[in-house]
């Protein structure tokens, strides 16, 4: 296609073929994102942040082609610090923004070393829940190859420690998360943890952590592993 031109006009495009299809869910909102990521590949990375914060701020895309563009680019990835990140994070008030937001570019940020342990700490101590809620899936990218992690036990394990006795069900949720995560990485450290947190965690946590240590799934049917 010709190029649009300025990082608006490239984001006004992108509304555009999302609110032109047919039906629009992931599958369909994604194929969109990646024919994007491609024709943006020449293109520089702070272009290509400019472009994602535009689909965010001026088009309302609060969720997944945003996030998309840039994580699948190392050399923009690179570029981000606190402000960006916080820029990005925009307005974070139900799991899917949270979720996506620190899945997909918060936590891949924090592998990165473009963020710092400092601010994590911060959001996990918030009073605000959707923020503890990102502190604990931001440790999922220190246990998700795809994220550019490669096992972080020690900073998994000290926000679940920060959060432990945190009842609300978004933040138990992703308590549960975050320690399933890791298991793949450091089962050990996990089983122990269980152990010697078994008064104090929550029974969600618990019952979802054990059986994915047991059977591979965290809420395995009856009969199946």
């Amino acid at each position: 296609m010709q190029d649009p031109g300025t990082a608006l006009e490239w984001a006004a495009a992108i509304d555009v073929d999302v609110r032109a299809l047919p039906v629009r869910n992931t599958p369909s909102v994604d194929r969109v994102g990646r024919d994007y990521h491609r024709q943006l590949r020449s293109h520089p990375p702070a272009f290509v942040i400019d472009v994602a914060l535009a689909l965010k701020e001026s088009f309302g895309h609060r969720i997944g082609i945003p996030y998309d563009l840039v994580r699948y680019r190392e050399d923009a990835l690179a570029r981000l610090g606190e402000p960006l990140v916080l820029r990005f994070a925009g307005t974070l008030d139900s799991w899917k923004t949270v979720d996506y937001f620190a899945r997909d570019l918060a936590g891949p940020a924090w592998v990165r070393g473009r963020i710092g342990d400092e601010l994590v700490d911060r959001w996990a101590h918030s009073k605000d829940r959707w923020w503890r809620r990102t502190a604990l899936v931001c440790t999922v990218a220190w246990n998700t190859p795809v994220s550019g992690g490669a096992g972080d036990t020690e900073r998994t394990l000290d926000l679940c420690r920060i959060l432990i006795d945190d009842r609300d069900d978004m933040v138990v949720k992703a308590f549960s998360w975050a320690l399933r995560s890791l298991i793949a990485f450091d089962r050990p450290a996990v089983e122990r943890f269980l152990a010697e947190h078994d008064e104090t965690l929550a029974a969600r946590v618990k019952r979802e952590v054990r059986n994915k240590l047991e059977t591979g799934r965290k809420n395995p049917r009856k009969g199946k592993t």
